[in-house]
């Protein structure tokens, strides 16, 4: 209505000045006063003991469908808690990470030479500790052996490295970089990182990406003592917060200058390539292991890597919601060269990240499938792919580009949310794929037997972007008419953002 459209785009008035109580006489005003070193040491030893405890307890439990949510949660809540007063690292490999990024001119201070070893002492004292309250309860520990002896030290190796990259890539984009500063979602978004891997890369490695985890696991079992697999750990754990470093310099170039610098295409393409292999990968990964949380342990690799890539790419990571922003007509600077760069990239990282999953699996001979899934046709899959495809796409139009529904804080979180709602729902019946790079991914085996079903499935995944594009259309039709109008969600909420982590 009229009346409705006039009352929101009224100018607001001035807020009413409130009278500041004057500072009683003689008394010194208040200042807030950076955290002690020992406030911070102890702040990371509490951290990691209580990871360390609770994925002890979660795997002598055989919490197999709530454990990994457990973890990710207590990392989650330990960052929020203590993330303004040491940083929350927890972790060995991010403090390596976030050490990196100051050597080589980031926007980090303070995390050299003495800070970073006093950190690794008591990451790792908190690690052990919470490895031997464990043991106190059941009187033995957890070795990591078993996973070496089961898929091989390769195997292992990798995707320690994949994963230990992915947690500390987005701790530095979330909590680091100085484009996603201040916010309120960073305990989250790192938290959502080991949902993605508990579950797929769990089965595989153990799912440590964290010295203190694996130390902190080993030496709790001293009635086996024996740490011959805990150095491969460490080390290519290390390598991950490592090459996290080093991708992060590169993504995030402006941060290591004073100038403004514009983001390069080839930079966009880069970000486009790494969130849709770890999406994919993931997504792999669950299924091969027959995760029972496969759903929320992929939506929170999506939500992870949309919050610490959006404001380098827009975190599409899906050729049919790059085809819907396109088609959508409200983001100008997607240009065609720049779509097909994007969707280059995305099918590109699909495929890598297949044959990543794939090999993992060779010695079994497990591998991924594309098609209906029971006794249900074409038509069926043509149903739920549409259907769900263009919630998704039409989710991500609203949340994050429409200038009247846009949230500054909670995209990640409703567009991984989609991936949950479509892959418990559907997945049972198409797969659940809901994206060209997926649907290539699963689709393995000789060419000529996939190909057919690989574009029913696109073109299913394409219609669905479309569909949303004109679902968008007409319940955003008010953004056409406020072109100009520079009100979003921003100017809404009123949240104080939360200090970042590092």
């Amino acid at each position: 209505p009229l009346w409705f459209q006039q009352s929101r785009l009224a100018p607001r008035p001035a807020p009413r000045a409130i009278a500041e109580a004057p500072e009683p006489p003689n008394r010194a005003p208040r200042m807030a006063k950076d955290p002690t070193l020992l406030s911070c040491l102890v702040a990371e030893f509490v951290g990691t003991f209580f990871l360390i405890f609770t994925v002890g307890m979660n795997v002598e439990v055989k919490a197999s469908v709530w454990g990994g949510i457990s973890i990710g949660s207590v990392l989650m809540v330990s960052i929020y808690a203590l993330g303004g007063i040491s940083g929350g690292h927890f972790n060995p490999a991010v403090t390596f990470a976030v050490s990196i990024v100051e050597r080589l001119g980031g926007p980090v201070k303070g995390f050299l030479f003495k800070k970073l070893f006093l950190y690794w002492a008591v990451q790792l004292a908190g690690g052990i500790a919470g490895g031997f309250c464990y043991r106190s309860i059941f009187e033995k520990g957890i070795s990591l052996s078993g996973n070496v002896k089961a898929f091989g030290v390769v195997d292992v190796g990798v995707l320690e490295i994949i994963y230990t990259f992915m947690l500390c890539f987005v701790v530095l984009n979330v909590a680091v970089a100085k484009e996603n500063q201040p916010n309120q979602y960073f305990g989250l978004a790192i938290g959502g990182v080991i949902y993605a891997g508990a579950y797929g890369a769990g089965v595989v490695c153990g799912g440590c990406f964290n010295p203190a985890v694996t130390l902190g696991l080993e030496l709790a079992h001293f009635d086996h003592f024996n740490l011959k697999w805990s150095p491969l750990y460490v080390l290519c754990q290390l390598t991950g917060g490592a090459l996290a470093a080093g991708i992060f310099r590169f993504v995030r170039s402006s941060n290591f200058t004073d100038a403004k610098e514009e983001t390069a295409e080839s930079v966009m393409f880069l970000s486009e390539f790494l969130g849709t292999y770890m999406l994919v990968l993931t997504v792999g990964l669950n299924v091969l292991a027959e995760s029972p949380a496969a759903g929320y342990s992929i939506a929170s690799g999506l939500m992870s890597m949309i919050y610490a890539l959006s404001t380098v790419s827009g975190a599409h990571f899906n050729p049919a919601v790059t085809f819907a922003v396109l088609l959508s007509g409200r983001a100008p600077e997607m240009t065609l060269k720049r779509v097909a760069g994007y969707v280059g990239a995305q099918l590109t990282a699909g495929k890598l990240a297949s044959m990543t999953y794939v090999w993992v699996y060779s010695d079994s001979g497990q591998s991924t499938s594309l098609g209906p899934g029971g006794d249900y046709g074409l038509c069926a899959v043509g149903v739920v792919e549409v259907a769900f495809t263009s919630l998704l796409c039409f989710i991500v139009l609203s949340v994050a580009v429409s200038p009247s529904t846009k949230s500054t804080s909670k995209y990640g979180f409703c567009i991984g949310a989609c991936v949950t709602v479509a892959g418990n729902a559907g997945g049972p019946i198409s797969g659940g794929a809901f994206n060209p790079a997926v649907a290539l991914g699963l689709a393995t085996g000789p060419f000529g037997q996939i190909i057919v079903m690989l574009l029913t499935y696109w073109g299913f995944q394409f219609m669905g972007g479309a569909l949303a594009v004109l679902m968008f259309r007409i319940t955003h039709a008010a953004d056409v008419d406020h072109v100009g109008h520079e009100e979003t969600l921003a100017d809404v909420e009123v949240n104080e953002p939360l200090k970042p982590v590092v």
